[in-house]
């Protein structure tokens, strides 16, 4: 494993440093292919951003070169998206039942919504029938109409009840996967305090090179965030 993993990195920095160079043209397909190659491997994300910390640290990239660094996170960000689906697959049980319990929900209020529409259609029809009845009688004409205007208001009731709860699991996924990435990032820095504070007795580059990596984590928590807000603001309009 620790043969192929060193391969992998091998091929990490190659493809990053491909990356990086001015004009290149085969975008994040590389950073996606090694991404799979990795969740093949078993690799978790840890193991992943390790792997890039290597390759920056090989392609001497510095927070004086911000453009190359945040091309850098665009790769990182690519290639752990196989990662990330496998590890959502592979969820807890918990999670399984929630959303099986959430798809019976929405079952259900969708068959009430369809019965609804069902009796609304019959409603019409009633009530057509009942206003020639009424016309022809000239009685009871506004029983008729308020009939029809109940119906129409239970259904729009309905109608926003099952939006209402579509939305809300939509949000709930959003923020879920927010904070899932959030996590994560955050375990990475975590990483990175206590190898900083190993490296006490190191030479000054890895420390300054571990405060870059640290920097870089940031953004990429922030970047995290602004895309749930982005989402949210999506949804709501």
């Amino acid at each position: 494993m620790k043969q192929k993993n060193t391969g992998l990195t091998r091929r990490y920095v190659a493809a990053l440093r491909e990356h990086l160079k001015p004009g290149s043209g085969p975008g994040l397909q590389p950073a996606l292919r090694l991404g799979c190659q990795a969740a093949a491997l078993g690799l978790e994300m840890l193991d992943l951003a390790r792997i890039h910390e290597q390759a920056l640290a090989t392609l001497e990239l510095s927070s004086e070169k911000n453009g190359q660094i945040r091309r850098a996170e665009f790769f990182f960000t690519e290639a752990i998206t196989p990662i990330v689906a496998t590890h959502r697959a592979s969820r807890s049980g918990k999670a399984d039942l929630n959303l099986l319990m959430l798809n019976a929900t929405l079952d259900r209020r969708t068959a009430e919504l369809a019965a609804t529409n069902r009796r609304l259609r019959q409603g019409v029809v009633r009530r057509k029938v009942m206003k020639d009845a009424y016309e022809k009688s000239g009685r009871h004409r506004d029983q008729c109409l308020k009939e029809s205007l109940q119906l129409q208001r239970r259904l729009r009731l309905l109608t926003h009840k099952v939006l209402a709860a579509q939305e809300d699991e939509r949000r709930k996924i959003s923020h879920e996967l927010q904070d899932e990435i959030a996590q994560t990032l955050l375990g990475i820095n975590v990483r990175l305090l206590s190898m900083k504070q190993e490296a006490r007795s190191n030479t000054k580059g890895l420390k300054k090179e571990i405060a870059s990596t640290q920097r870089l984590v940031a953004k990429s928590a922030k970047s995290v965030r602004r895309f749930a807000r982005e989402l949210n603001l999506h949804q709501k309009t």
